[in-house]
């Protein structure tokens, strides 16, 4: 099983790939994402977006600024204002 992940901003698309596991900054806390997760909606908070391709696998981040998450059947994706190179 994967979790479809992508990763947006209003310039392009970044990220469009299937993952173990995604930890997002999200402002009430940090969320990891699994294939199967309930439907839901955060906000996205500056910081670091932990993305898993293999369970036990080391974490690849990309730093983001500000957004919106939303994991749905379709699987996670991050709306975010900005992302650092």
């Amino acid at each position: 099983m994967a979790l479809h992940f992508e990763l947006v901003t209003p310039a392009k698309l970044v990220r469009s790939e299937d993952v173990y596991m995604v930890v997002v900054p999200g402002t009430e806390g940090d969320f990891g994402v699994l294939e199967g997760h309930a439907p839901f909606m955060s906000t996205v908070r500056d910081g670091a977006i932990q993305i898993f391709r293999t369970e036990g696998a080391a974490p690849e981040n990309i730093e983001v600024r500000g957004g919106f998450a939303e994991v749905s059947e379709a699987g996670l994706t991050v709306l975010a204002e900005r992302v650092e190179a």
